[in-house]
Parts: C-alpha cells; sequence; structure tokens
C-alpha cells in the first residue's frame, strides 16, 4: 500500500469552489499515478477552518467508481500564519509501485507547502495565497 498525498487551495469559502477544486485535485492525482478507484483502500480529506461551506469528500462522492471507496473528512490543524483556504487529500492506494515512483500533487498555492511536488494548473499564477491569522511561531 502507498500513500499518495495531494493539496490546493479553494479562492473562496464557497460550496461549488471547494467541489471543483477537489475534483480537480483528485483528478491530477489519479492522471500522475495511473490510480484506479478499485485500488484505492481509502481516503482522507482534511479542510482549513476557513473552509466550511461543503465536505470535500462532497466531491469525491459523486465521481464515476468512487461510491465504495471509504471517505473520511477532518480539520486541518490551525496553526497561526499558515496556508488557509487550503484542502489536502492523503489517498490509501493499493499498488506495487516503488514509494519514489509515486506523484504526490500540490496545486495553486498549495504549492508552496512542497515545492518538490509542485503541479502546475490554468490561473494558479494569479491567486495570491492566505494565511491564517496570526503569526507563525
Amino acid at each position: 500500500m502507498r500513500g499518495v498525498r495531494g493539496a490546493t487551495t479553494v479562492g473562496k469559502n464557497a460550496a461549488d469552489e471547494i467541489v471543483s477544486r477537489t475534483q480537480e485535485l483528485l483528478s491530477r492525482m489519479v492522471m500522475e499515478n495511473g490510480i484506479r478507484p478499485a485500488d484505492v483502500t481509502s481516503a482522507f480529506f482534511t479542510a482549513t477552518d476557513d473552509l466550511d461551506a461543503e465536505f470535500p469528500a462532497v466531491a469525491v462522492r459523486s465521481l464515476e467508481g468512487w461510491s465504495d471507496v471509504p471517505l473520511l473528512c477532518s480539520r486541518e490543524i490551525p496553526v497561526p500564519g499558515s496556508l488557509g483556504r487550503c484542502v489536502r487529500i492523503l489517498l490509501h492506494w493499493n499498488s506495487d509501485v516503488r514509494s519514489e515512483e509515486v506523484r504526490h500533487v500540490f496545486l495553486r498555492g498549495a504549492r508552496e507547502l512542497r515545492p518538490q511536488w509542485a503541479c502546475r494548473v490554468d490561473g494558479d499564477e494569479s491567486e495570491e495565497p492566505v494565511r491564517l491569522p496570526g503569526r507563525r511561531p
């Protein structure tokens, strides 16, 4: 089993944006790794405190083949000064690929979290990262 990580940012706290950005992220993770939903044991989503208009898992339940995959959402730890409006995904993927062959995907403002795993998508250059209130310790 392999873990596949991904993260993206959302332009505003709106259900349609959370759903579309989560679908964009998951689609890219699937494409980059050749993941089939039948090979996914489970998916764990987190969202920052400033995203509460929709559960990120809702975006996945409507996708073909994903209805049998256990999905769980949680809150990201609200570290002062950390990246805001961020959705993260951890897929638990049954695969024989070596860990160094796994392609993790960080889109939009989340590219700064893991520059070595960053991927560009249309329009992401115009988005400024949002920070949670407070300073980082």
